[in-house]
């Protein structure tokens, strides 16, 4: 369950993020920047960040306030999911990240699998549409959707990246650590669940 403080600071700082796209008058514009301190001094309060380090990421953010996407490809190959290892924690996870403006979402996910892994595969399905929040992930300093697709693996070898240190493929029930911040074990089994039976709905919340 997300913090209440998380919470708090996170719609305080993207009230102050809308606010001071759109704010013109000078008073209302250091309403939103008091705002946006406010958000920085919770956040502060409550992990072993720096309160310039959270202003910074704060800041990083503009524009009208909404989640950020993040796109997850599940391939498989005779029966085996395909996980890479993030060099970030060591731990394990399907290959995706951020979507990039100009990408479609199935392009995304598309070009994060090869990217990763070294393995190309085509988006066939949306197995969900995850609030990160509600999935058991652990806390993050901003609000994300999670896109999960079924994906045809068309070819390729194992490869490494500047962001992962290996891909391999893994039964359901000899699944290495996961990165839980990407990824959790129930959405694996759903991953699992819909390529036993790709008639199954999408998922969603």
């Amino acid at each position: 369950m997300l913090p209440k403080w998380l919470d708090w600071a996170r719609r305080l700082q993207a009230t102050a993020q809308t606010g001071l796209t759109y704010a013109r008058d000078p008073y209302d514009i250091e309403r939103y920047q008091a705002m946006r301190a406010l958000a920085v001094e919770i956040a502060a309060a409550h992990t072993v960040e720096t309160g310039a380090r959270i202003e910074e990421l704060f800041r990083g953010q503009d524009g009208y306030a909404t989640p950020k996407i993040d796109v997850r490809g599940a391939v498989f190959r005779d029966g085996r999911i395909l996980l890479v290892h993030e060099r970030a924690d060591g731990h394990w996870t399907l290959p995706g990240g951020w979507a990039d403006v100009g990408d479609t979402p199935s392009r995304a996910v598309e070009r994060e699998i090869i990217e990763e892994s070294g393995f190309e595969a085509r988006a066939v399905k949306v197995i969900a549409v995850h609030d990160r929040d509600a999935q058991g992930h652990p806390p993050g300093p901003f609000a994300i959707y999670k896109l999960f697709f079924l994906c045809e693996l068309l070819g390729g070898a194992a490869t490494t990246s500047t962001e992962t240190a290996a891909a391999d493929f893994f039964a359901e029930d000899a699944l290495p650590p996961l990165s839980l911040g990407r990824v959790t074990p129930f959405q694996i089994a759903r991953a699992f669940a819909h390529h036993r039976d790709p008639g199954l709905p999408t998922e969603f919340d």
